[in-house]
């Protein structure tokens, strides 16, 4: 009969299988991105129940929580690479998954919000650490086409979250949002202690940030409370200046606080390479017009077509399912010709999809000949792009700035969600909608794709044998 300590060795043995590794670190990232927009979906449903919260008050049920996740990737990335990946990881998920069962819980829209902030917390510490646990699992060469995979995971469930929350919510109500993530975070749980081996680097630590990390959640926060804002009939012109001004001052603070501070919340240091630098530039204007498009389809759909919602959720299902064999085959490509063909490429097609919606759909529905090929253009951008600027970032850091380097370029590209949130909510939260309200989404859609791929150009990330062909 085996003994403790040999069955503790046979199940660490099992880490020697990377793709193990991959699908429990994945399986909480996918968790954590779909969780992330499922709620576009459940925005009706919210008013519903919550009627006396205006359209700008429940934006902070999306908000709150990409605001507060954005801010707190940055750390817990150097908390996964002091503490080790693997306990930080396990942490998140418990942590997310607590929170979770609060916010199904939650009988006001103030405690729904609390309650976003600390699943936030949790998504934010499980997200770094996901990523390393996966890099340190495969060889070097093969790091390309994991990130890539790793990205489509997030891409994939993130664009999934609306489709799947439409039908979970309209046939169980939005807590059923929150209560979703339950069964599959207990097994990840549960997997991940077993097969998942611990790895820190102690002397990478650094003390925990809390000015930048105020700077960055106030000047995000009052920023997006100043665009959603905008057409408040309750808030005067010097109330969004204000609030604006006091945003930005927070903004450039937090810079000025990064150039100075013996530890700050972020490393400027990572930015003086200038594919880095344009990578996650791109990654904040394609994080709006991701956001942007997946919010607006429900408005268009309810208001315009009126789809039920379960109808709306099959109706965006071809895009995101291309996500996936897009991205795997982008992982390839990008492997042995670098990012940025696939960058400013996806980005082009992306941008034929907002130019697609923004001539095509009309007031009646027609789905298969006026929606339908803009979601294959949009799945196909997405899988192209998405995983691409993850595996951008990445792919000249050295291996002790994988978590900092990662979760700084995840948490800029939840900032353009919360930018994207917060226009679809100025723009689209009126309760009466026609189609020429969408004509400045689509506009904006389109602007976005196209600065994000003029953003692109610069990024090389080609691998230095085909460089020197070149």
């Amino acid at each position: 009969m085996s003994s403790p300590v040999g069955l503790e060795e046979k199940l660490s043995g099992r880490v020697a299988s990377p793709w193990q590794v991959f699908w429990v670190a994945s399986m909480a990232v996918f968790l954590v991105s779909m969780d992330g927009t499922m709620l576009f979906a459940a925005f009706s449903a919210l008013q519903a129940g919550f009627p006396k919260a205006t359209a700008a008050d429940l934006s902070w049920v999306l908000n709150a929580y990409t605001v507060v996740y954005a801010a707190m990737l940055i750390p817990s990335g150097g908390l996964a690479d002091k503490h080790g990946r693997k306990k930080i990881f396990l942490l998140g998920v418990a942590l997310f998954l607590t929170a979770s069962v609060a916010c199904g819980l939650a009988v006001n829209v103030e405690w729904l919000v609390v309650a976003r902030v600390v699943q936030a917390v949790g998504a934010a510490m499980l997200t770094p650490a996901s990523l390393s646990l996966v890099l340190a699992a495969f060889p070097l060469s093969k790091r390309a086409v994991v990130v890539s995979l790793w990205g489509a995971v997030g891409g994939l469930a993130a664009a999934l979250g609306p489709s799947l929350g439409a039908f979970v919510i309209a046939l169980l109500g939005w807590q059923w949002a929150f209560y979703l993530n339950v069964p599959l975070g207990v097994y990840a749980i549960w997997r991940g202690a077993t097969i998942l081996t611990e790895t820190k680097q102690p002397t990478l630590g650094r003390p925990l940030d809390i000015v930048g990390m105020g700077l960055l959640i106030i000047g995000i926060g009052a920023l997006a409370l100043s665009i959603v804002q905008a057409d408040s009939p309750s808030w005067s012109y010097h109330d969004l200046l204000g609030t604006a001004g006091i945003g930005l001052a927070c903004i450039l603070g937090f810079v000025a606080w990064a150039r100075f501070a013996v530890a700050p919340l972020v490393d400027l240091c990572l930015f003086h390479n200038a594919t880095y630098r344009y990578v996650n530039l791109a990654t904040l204007s394609f994080g709006a017009a991701f956001s942007m498009m997946f919010f607006a389809f429900f408005f268009y759909m309810h208001s315009i077509w009126h789809y039920s919602l379960p109808l709306a959720g099959l109706a965006m299902a071809p895009g995101p399912l291309l996500v996936v064999p897009v991205a795997a085959l982008s992982g390839r490509i990008a492997s042995k010709y670098g990012h940025r063909q696939l960058l400013v490429g996806g980005c082009m097609i992306y941008a034929v999809s907002a130019i697609w919606f923004f001539l095509v759909p009309g007031i009646e529905p027609a789905y298969l000949t006026q929606w339908l090929p803009g979601m294959l253009f949009s799945g196909i951008g997405v899988g192209m792009v998405l995983p691409s600027l993850s595996g951008a970032a990445v792919s000249h850091l050295p291996s002790e700035h994988y978590a900092v380097g990662s979760a700084i370029n995840q948490a800029i590209r939840q900032i353009g969600s919360v930018i994207g949130v917060a226009i679809i909510v100025l723009l689209l939260g009126g309760a009466d909608l026609h189609r020429a309200n969408f004509d400045a989404v689509y506009l904006c859609h389109m602007s976005l794709a196209l600065l994000t791929a003029a953003l692109c150009i610069p990024v090389n990330t080609m691998p230095a044998n085909i460089a020197k062909k070149s």
